[in-house]
């Protein structure tokens, strides 16, 4: 197969010659463990102490990883991007909130984000965070099978609704939803509730998709499972499919709890169990739908090679490749120029609100082996070309 993804002329087409100088500045600082430490302590010291550093946040990590502060920012990015035939995935990227009011925010953001996709052919799919929509404390107390109390019922139903009210309006527009994994202790809650919305809402072809992250052994189990209860109850799986977020957390909690860390053994066992996964989806891809989100480029190639066996077209809707806004443009833009349908997962939000999940991308880029490396890489073989 034709080794696409070294184009850097095609990768970096849309980044100027200064934003092409600011990524190979943030990529050399995320290379650094010890600077994304210092930065992350520094950043939070800033913002609680009320420090005019906004404008120095939005001008470099945030405008790099994120589309803006609020959706309309965003538009100017989708459009952009969708010149080259890269779609957009607007992620409301505020994590870690609590209250009923904030849960009810992000149901009316996600509501909008839809409206917006109904009349933006470059924002097929919209996205959703189940924590987002509720309490972390309750789905791990259902997770875990224990009993709620009634005004703990009262606000699962709660969350219920928020989940069938935002699949609901993505089926009656034909707008793809995805909702994003967790963490493994609250992740079957989730799961199951995810599941009921594909059921009701994915019987003629699918519109809500789950997340599966393949870096717990157990996830290719759990599919095969899925797929077994779509048959006998006549309704479309769609699927997420990522290596994984949690790595750190999810092995520090197993050996605290002393259970099987739920993540693979080894990097390589990783690899396999997200390829197994792709090839058991394109294996059933009548039933199925896939959103391949993947920064890894053999996973790419494996994935394009099964199209091309199976003689299905590059743009079919049934198969999506996703990344993260702001990374491995060399995979995403080389896809959408060869036909792939191709979509960037695009976060926004006020700053200080999404810093958790700046900090987040940092972290996993300094821990992610060879990821760093390669986008530095890319930019540097760029910054050449263009004799900068």
């Amino acid at each position: 197969m034709e080794k696409i993804f070294n184009n850097t002329e095609v990768a970096f087409a849309l980044k100027s010659n200064k934003e092409l100088k600011r990524a190979k500045f943030l990529f050399e600082m995320i290379a650094n463990p010890g600077m994304v430490k210092l930065g992350t302590h520094l950043t939070y010291l800033a913002l609680n102490l009320r420090l005019p550093v906004k404008g120095l946040i939005r001008s470099t990590v945030f405008d790099h990883f994120c589309g803006g502060e609020t959706e309309e920012e965003c538009l100017k990015v989708v459009d952009k991007m969708y010149s080259k035939g890269v779609s957009s995935v607007l992620d409301y990227s505020v994590e870690g909130k609590e209250a009923e009011a904030e849960f009810d925010k992000a149901v009316q953001v996600t509501l909008r984000t839809i409206e917006y996709a109904k009349s933006n052919a470059g924002i097929p799919i919209v996205v959703f965070k189940p924590t987002g929509f509720g309490r972390f404390a309750l789905y791990q107390k259902i997770t875990e099978k224990q009993s709620l109390t009634v005004e703990e019922q009262k606000e699962w139903q709660r969350i219920v609704k928020r989940f069938d009210l935002v699949c609901k309006t993505s089926f009656e527009n034909d707008i793809i939803i995805l909702v994003d994994a967790e963490e493994s202790w609250m992740q079957d809650a989730a799961d199951d509730l995810t599941e009921q919305m594909m059921v009701k809402y994915n019987k003629e072809k699918a519109i809500v998709f789950n997340t599966l992250q393949m870096y717990r052994w157990d996830r290719l189990d759990y599919l095969k499972a899925i797929h077994k209860r779509a048959q006998e109850q006549g309704f479309h799986i769609g699927m997420k499919i990522v290596r994984g977020a949690y790595m750190e957390k999810e092995a520090a909690r197993a050996e605290e709890k002393g259970y099987k860390n739920p993540i693979c053994e080894s990097k390589q066992a990783t690899d396999i169990n997200y390829d197994s996964a792709i090839s058991y989806m394109m294996e059933h891809i009548d039933q199925m739908a896939i959103f391949a989100g993947t920064h890894n480029e053999e996973s790419s190639y494996k994935l394009m090679k099964l199209v091309d066996q199976k003689g299905i077209p590059h743009n079919d809707r049934r198969i999506w490749f996703g990344q993260l806004y702001g990374m491995s443009d060399n995979i995403s833009f080389n896809l959408a120029s060869k036909g792939y349908n191709v979509a960037k997962y695009l976060p926004f939000g006020p700053v200080r609100d999404v810093m958790p999940y700046l900090i987040r991308r940092a972290q996993e880029n300094t821990s992610v082996a060879g990821q760093t490396g390669r986008e530095l890489n890319l930019i540097n073989i760029e910054i050449k070309r263009r004799n900068l």
